[in-house]
């Protein structure tokens, strides 16, 4: 591993990293091989971060500890979990639905994830369907056929959370649809459909993602594209999301730049002007890039006109001192690349009307060796690097 040059160590250092992981750093479980030699810039003879370093995925199938472990071991540099920003970490904040019942999908350890979160009286689309068979009725062969009769001594659900993409896709849309259309009472039907509906938090609006395939892999904003057309199709509503969190929302990124804060104070560099410049690495324009924009039309706003209209939980100012600017910075690893179709619908539903400047990148860069190398040479941490960008240095 390279060492830092001397005259890094002991230094404040007025920016911060933030590292998309699928497409940037791997493709599937294939560790790409720019990002060990990215990773070997950004830390000292023992492997300790010099720059404060964090990791932000729409990932949410998994807990943070546990990707950390897996970023431990792919990139060979020790990763701790607070320095890893999941899609669903942000719902710790949304503490007035914590003791809610409430019906979660996704796939991995969904109770064990929601429990970390916060949730403490969860359902998941298999309890559902094991209280009431009636439901699931596409797949014959996964049809129970036990009856059900305590239908009315059933606690009512009170919400949804999307934790991630599930499995069977049919089924959770479905027994989703069934939870709204009947305010929480799937055992009964309505005169009227009620509207608004439950309250829904969706985490994760990746359209797409790269894995070892030759083109994309659909992500879990493609089924909440399908929960959106089908509720829209049967109600002749629009599906009112109460809470989006995952890249490119905001407050995922106001999350993350606290997150790194706290990274810098915890190995010793962070200025008393605080966290000055952020960087956000990714492959995907409509998630990294769109949502490192967002952010930082989110930080402009609030230096200038306060903290009015930003009301969402996770976005308080209070206890934080706020970045300057934050760079998008896109890799070519990944979504976005020589096979890549984009377009701005491929933007969240809820995000399409904003502006289509937030999905220029600050900079494009062949991989994410280029990237780090980029951040460097512009924060004047020159480490001998052969640099490939004609990004001036700062002065």
């Amino acid at each position: 591993v390279s060492a830092c040059p001397p005259h890094i160590q002991g230094r404040k250092i007025p920016f911060g990293l933030m590292f998309d992981i699928d497409g940037v750093l791997v493709r599937g479980k294939k560790v790409l091989s720019y990002a060990l030699e990215a990773f070997s810039l950004l830390v000292d003879s023992n492997k300790n971060f010099l720059v404060p370093t964090v990791f932000v995925t729409n990932a949410g199938n998994t807990l943070r500890h546990q990707k950390a472990e897996s970023l431990s071991s792919w990139l060979n540099v020790p990763i701790n979990a607070d320095q890893v920003i999941m899609s669903h970490s942000p719902l710790r904040l949304y503490r007035e639905f914590h003791n809610k019942k409430v019906l979660i999908t996704g796939q991995g350890p969904v109770k064990e994830v929601a429990a970390n979160v916060g949730f403490n009286n969860v359902v998941t689309v298999d309890d559902l369907r094991s209280s009431f068979p009636l439901l699931d009725a596409v797949d014959q062969r996964r049809r129970i056929r036990a009856p059900c009769n305590f239908g009315e001594y059933y606690t009512p659900i009170e919400g949804v959370v999307l934790f991630g993409d599930p499995v069977r896709w049919e089924t959770c849309l479905q027994l989703i649809i069934d939870i709204l259309m009947t305010d929480g009472k799937p055992y009964k039907g309505l005169k009227s459909i009620p509207y608004p509906h439950l309250p829904i938090i969706a985490c994760n609006m990746d359209l797409h993602w790269m894995a070892e395939a030759p083109l994309p892999r659909f992500g879990h904003g493609a089924f909440m594209v399908c929960l959106e057309s089908l509720y829209k199709k049967i109600t002749g509503k629009d599906l009112i999301y109460t809470a989006l969190v995952g890249k490119p929302s905001e407050v995922t990124f106001h999350y993350a730049a606290k997150m790194v804060t706290r990274q810098a104070e915890r190995i010793g560099v962070l200025p008393k002007g605080g966290i000055q410049r952020l960087y956000v690495i990714g492959d995907n324009v409509n998630t990294d890039v769109f949502g490192g924009n967002l952010y930082n039309q989110y930080v402009m706003n609030v230096k200038t006109q306060g903290n009015n209209g930003y009301e969402q939980p996770g976005l308080e100012v209070e206890d934080f001192q706020l970045p300057d600017h934050c760079y998008s910075i896109l890799v070519e690893t990944g979504v976005y690349g020589d096979h890549s179709v984009d377009s701005h619908s491929h933007s969240p539903r809820d995000f399409v009307t904003l502006s289509e400047r937030l999905r220029k990148p600050s900079f494009i860069t062949e991989n994410v060796l280029r990237a780090v190398e980029l951040v460097l040479h512009r924060e004047c941490l020159d480490l001998g690097i052969s640099m490939r960008s004609n990004v001036d240095c700062c002065s």
